[in-house]
């Protein structure tokens, strides 16, 4: 069995293997949504590898994070647009 590590996403309690990326922990925490356009879009990942700029959450208070290049960390905050 992997070993598991808890994080916080929109302050509800996730958690996810070792080694996940945040983007797996959002959407493990059913978030609707990763962030809006300037016009108001919801915005989802795309390409997966940091290309396309759409998974981006604000991570311990560090904005514009994106967050399928980032492996999660044990007691993380993410926080999405949702």
């Amino acid at each position: 069995m992997p070993e598991m590590i808890t994080l916080k996403v929109n302050g509800e309690i996730v958690e996810v293997a070792k080694g996940s990326m945040v983007s797996s922990a959002v959407a493990v925490a059913g978030a609707k949504m990763f962030r809006r356009s300037v016009s108001g879009e919801p915005r989802y990942p795309l390409c997966g590898m940091g290309i396309c700029f759409e998974c981006r959450v604000t991570i311990d208070g560090q904005p514009h994070c994106r967050s399928c290049q980032i492996p999660c960390r044990q007691w993380m905050v993410v926080v999405t647009d949702d």
